[in-house]
């Protein structure tokens, strides 16, 4: 395997399925399905998953931001906890932590523990983002993955990568394999916002960005098979 310890981005979204809001739990298991094939192959994961399918903090300009920021936390708890059920009953050995204390439902963040729970060969997932308001879940998982010492950000998206410009609207789209983050940065491509990526450049973790809906190219992205982009220093 190229990448040993991992840390994932799951969206919020990826976990709603067709329907946008919610969580389709069977999307849920698909997904974890795949994540234990890795962990099963030896590589060691965490995950970050977001709260895009419950709230969106800041697109509710009349609350108080900190208050708006909180409720997305709660919402990326209860993403965690879908994560958590759907691990345990693949029989994968799971925790869940949360930067904001709730001891009657998940693990208080502490690094150390993070990291001895990976060594031992436990999924963990981290919800409520750092556990401050005004930073995204994006930059929570850049936080995360320098903690552990990851190997690479994964970010899982319903795109197969980056390009110059949204292969949505624009047919001549094209994809672009490797990128460095100052040209992200630069160029103000929309693959993570600006601290998350800066975070990753000064602690030297790749990214890869690849698509969570095509089955079996998370286990190509731990070979370090050419899938998605990848930003990096190089």
């Amino acid at each position: 395997m190229k990448y040993k310890r991992i840390l994932i981005k799951l969206s919020g979204e990826a976990l709603a399925g067709n329907s946008g809001f919610g969580i389709d739990f069977e999307r849920v298991l698909d997904i974890c399905k795949e994540i234990k094939e890795i962990n099963e192959k030896g590589s060691q994961v965490g995950i970050v998953v977001g709260g895009g399918n419950f709230w969106r903090g800041r697109s509710n300009t009349m609350m108080d931001r900190c208050t708006s920021d909180y409720i997305g936390m709660l919402g990326t708890t209860m993403n965690a906890l879908a994560l958590g059920d759907a691990f345990k009953q693949l029989n994968v050995d799971v925790r869940v932590q949360t930067g904001v204390e709730m001891r009657q439902i998940a693990e208080y963040y502490i690094k150390d523990r993070a990291i001895k729970h990976l060594g031992l060969g436990r999924v963990v997932v981290f919800g409520c983002g750092t556990g401050s308001p005004f930073f995204s879940t994006d930059t929570a998982a850049a936080l995360r993955a320098a903690e552990i010492n990851a190997d690479c950000l994964i970010k899982a998206t319903n795109v197969d990568g980056i390009y110059d410009k949204d292969p949505k609207k624009h047919d001549d789209a094209t994809k672009i394999n490797e990128i460095s983050y100052m040209d992200v940065l630069n160029k103000n491509i929309k693959v993570m916002d600006s601290t998350a990526m800066t975070l990753c450049m000064d602690n030297d973790i790749p990214i890869v960005v690849f698509n969570i809906n095509n089955k079996g190219d998370l286990m190509k992205v731990i070979d370090g098979k050419k899938i998605g982009t990848v930003v990096s220093n190089d």
